[in-house]
């Protein structure tokens, strides 16, 4: 009779992780190559264990909703599950007693759908204006004042995504919006436009954006030493955010294209 010791179960489950590991990261670079392409696949590996933990705190262990809690992460966010722009994943996700993990995933996906129908729209093409605007805009001097900064800042958001404006509604984004003041004040950011930045890449890119996987060039650039003055971080994750919207495009254009 074969007996296996408790130190060859571990060897098995963690070759088999490695194995669901690298199957999720194939699927996602099928899922959204453009994304995958320039994320890369190192930090893209790093997501899909992130994301596979989150998945099981959450009670998802079956490969399908582990899969869908991944896709959700590159359409919103690694932390999509406690974001004020998707309260509604949030209420799903926290009541793990109001049905099997099969039954939450489908209302997790069918919410999903819902969410891209009307926000990033056929093709994407309403996710890859608000990438564009927000390109534009960081060209341009800002219409933000210190005095008006919640209207101001939410009138911006509108006009750069509009769809998910509406979508999101008023007391989402001012969540958001507050949450990036935080954000701000804790690298310093004593402009204006350091802490519009700041709103911007968390309405693109979710409000856990500093510290996600997907997007580790933000996390470096607030913890690079060498910036020691916060306007200089400011400017140069400005610069970073810019060049990681150009790649992104360039990409989506070829994935068009192709």
């Amino acid at each position: 009779m074969l007996i296996l010791r408790k130190e060859q179960m571990e060897i098995f489950r963690e070759a088999a992780m490695q194995r669901f590991e690298n199957e999720m990261l194939q699927h996602l670079g099928e899922f959204s190559p453009s994304l995958f392409k320039t994320v890369g696949n190192e930090q893209m590996h790093k997501a899909v264990r992130f994301g596979i933990t989150q998945a099981h705190n959450h009670g998802f262990t079956f490969r399908g909703p582990v899969q869908l809690y991944l896709e959700l992460m590159l359409l919103f966010g690694s932390y999509f599950d406690t974001d004020p722009q998707y309260p509604w994943a949030s209420d799903i996700l926290i009541r793990q007693d109001s049905g099997s993990q099969m039954q939450r995933a489908e209302q997790l996906y069918q919410k999903a759908m819902d969410y891209n129908q009307k926000v990033s729209g056929p093709k994407n093409i309403y996710a890859l204006d608000a990438l564009r605007n927000i390109a534009l805009i960081a060209r341009q001097p800002l219409t933000v004042s210190a005095n008006n900064f919640m209207p101001d800042m939410l009138q911006v958001m509108a006009s750069l995504y509009p769809q998910k404006a509406a979508y999101v509604g008023r007391e989402g984004l001012e969540a958001l919006i507050q949450k990036a003041m935080g954000g701000a004040k804790r690298q310093r950011f004593a402009t204006v436009r350091g802490v519009v930045l700041v709103s911007v890449l968390m309405l693109a890119f979710g409000h856990g954006c500093a510290i996600d996987p997907l997007y580790p060039w933000i996390a470096k650039t607030f913890k690079d030493d060498t910036l020691t003055d916060p306007e200089a971080r400011a400017k140069r994750l400005e610069k970073n955010a810019l060049t990681w919207l150009d790649h992104v495009l360039v990409n989506f254009d070829k994935e068009s294209q192709a």
